[in-house]
């Protein structure tokens, strides 16, 4: 998770490791590029490009590489992949070949298992793999086949992990503006004699939420963050909640976005970076407070990671 890199990155700066600085790394949607920045926008350098429909990224600070889903050529083809580089850009590699996931979008890093997790849109699914794509699972399946693909509120979207206490959290968000959006919550590990299709330790923790899209996880805080689409006053936010004193109604933190998509933490740091489909980047306090925008009218901005490297 990109925060609990930033917290590990830090650790490492702080005990000796010198030249680390924090750097953005934002997708562009619209572009099929991947660019890179300074934490108040700044010195912007496009580092991957030609991707097709890039959705999620994370970044693996201690190996030096970055990883990123692209959604494929387009969502109704099974054609989604993940590809890795250096975080420079160089050695790019597939590394799960199209097909072999249906539209990859948040994707987030379990350095010290040596895991990817993902959710797959239109596959109805939520994955991982090893970091070299191998091993690929199934942890979650919410539908399958043309039928359910067409039932949106089956579609899986933004995940985050806990693996300090074995869990995942994701999104299924429902159709635009349905109000049918909701975040679940289950262990890693698939009860024994059950399957993704059947497990017994899925709970809702919340529902009837407009659109929510990606997920990221304050550990050090236990405060669950999620960008929301859909209409306002509830939609178009970033949204915060305790994941251990539920159930508690979500707060919400910023709002006014135009379709929020990404969102990073830099929780030693108290800040939030956040992306939406109109092309803006903002930057707030983990509370929402200080809110900045830092750029704006850039494309369609999807996925977002902060590491300092």
């Amino acid at each position: 998770m990109t925060e609990a890199l930033a917290t590990n990155s830090k650790a490492k700066s702080r005990s000796g490791r010198k030249g680390a600085a924090g750097r953005l790394f934002v997708l562009e949607l619209s572009g099929g590029r991947i660019q890179s920045m300074n934490p108040d926008g700044s010195d912007r350098k496009v580092i991957v490009a030609d991707c097709q429909l890039p959705d999620g990224i994370a970044i693996d600070v201690g190996a030096g590489h970055i990883y990123w889903t692209n959604m494929g050529s387009t969502p109704s083809v099974n054609d989604g992949s993940i590809e890795r580089a250096d975080i420079d850009g160089k050695n790019r590699k597939v590394i799960v070949p199209r097909g072999a996931t249906f539209t990859p979008k948040q994707l987030q890093l379990d350095q010290k298992n040596g895991k990817l997790y993902w959710c797959d849109r239109e596959g109805m699914r939520v994955m991982r793999s090893n970091l070299n794509g191998s091993q690929i699972e199934t942890l979650v399946e919410a539908g399958r086949g043309d039928v359910d693909r067409r039932d949106q509120t089956r579609w899986c979207v933004g995940i985050t992990i806990d693996p300090k206490l074995g869990k995942i959290y994701w999104t299924q968000k429902g159709p635009d503006n349905a109000g049918l959006g909701r975040i679940f919550r289950a262990n890693i590990d698939i009860p024994e004699g059950e399957s993704p299709t059947n497990r017994s330790d899925i709970e809702v923790l919340f529902n009837q939420l407009p659109e929510p899209i990606d997920l990221e996880l304050d550990l050090a805080n236990r405060v669950l963050y999620w960008t929301d689409r859909g209409d306002p006053p509830r939609g178009n936010t970033v949204n915060r909640a305790s994941i251990d004193a539920k159930p508690q109604a979500p707060e919400i933190v910023l709002t006014h976005l135009m379709e929020g998509i990404g969102i990073a933490l830099d929780v030693p740091g108290d800040r939030m970076f956040v992306t939406d489909f109109a092309g803006s980047l903002y930057s707030a306090k983990l509370d929402g407070s200080g809110e900045r925008n830092l750029l704006f009218a850039q494309g369609n901005l999807t996925g977002i990671a902060y590491a300092e490297v």
